[in-house]
């Protein structure tokens, strides 16, 4: 079942968002949170992927208050520098409010069950950390997120399930900052933490540099028997 484009109204406006339903018509929804390039083709896969998998996902313009619809790639100098630009205006708290405004339109969706977790790459798996932190989501998951170390005090905010995916050679997230995550997330009761020792930043982004297959699946393996187990 191809996903559509659909429209969500937060309390600061209307932003678009892909949504994508399995083939039943109805499953548990995931929020899926960008990187740096928008709601480009990578992100709508996830959607597709989950889809297949039994879930609702959505997956929100993260950018619409600095330029809405940027769907961009890694491929080029040009690309990458604008997607950076992007990330350095984004605000975080206002991409908050339409997290928590989008868990809500799909928690209360007619191809939801009700249940609603959230997952994100790099940019978004920060996000998703605070989305674990600071919104119902049911059961969230961050791959590679960017900045937690800074956000550890948040964590007094977690109540349901979080997973966060580390990549240990991550050119984003230095030594120093994972070692940072584990000492004020090891002992959390809903945190589980998983490293991927040989692995860069963005290792499961499909044909990206640093794509690797094997982690790639093994990680989002662990990512659908998650959900499957906290959504379910």
């Amino acid at each position: 079942m191809p996903g559509q484009d659909i429209q969500i109204q937060g309390p600061d406006g209307s932003f678009s968002a892909y949504l994508a339903k399995p083939a039943s018509g109805q499953g548990p929804g995931i929020v899926v949170l960008q990187e740096i390039f928008g709601v480009n083709d990578v992100m709508r896969g996830h959607c597709d992927q989950l889809a297949a998998a039994g879930f609702t996902a959505i997956c929100p313009d993260l950018f619409w208050r600095i330029e809405p619809g940027i769907q961009i790639s890694d491929k080029t100098d040009e690309e990458l520098a604008q997607a950076f630009d992007l990330f350095g205006k984004f605000d975080v708290d206002a991409g908050m409010v339409d997290i928590k405004a989008t868990i809500d339109a799909l928690r209360s969706h007619e191809a939801s069950n009700g249940k609603v977790g959230a997952m994100g790459y790099c940019l978004g798996g920060l996000l998703a950390y605070l989305t674990a932190c600071h919104t119902d989501s049911d059961a969230t998951v961050g791959y590679y997120g960017v900045s937690i170390q800074d956000r550890l005090a948040d964590a007094k905010g977690i109540k349901n399930p979080l997973m966060l995916h580390i990549a240990g050679q991550d050119e984003f997230v230095p030594a120093e900052a994972q070692a940072a995550m584990h000492a004020g997330l090891d002992n959390h009761p809903q945190v589980q933490l998983h490293d991927y020792p040989d692995m860069d930043h963005a290792f499961a982004r499909t044909d990206g540099r640093h794509y690797n297959a094997e982690q790639a699946r093994i990680a989002d393996t662990r990512t659908l028997d998650f959900f499957k187990a906290n959504l379910g």
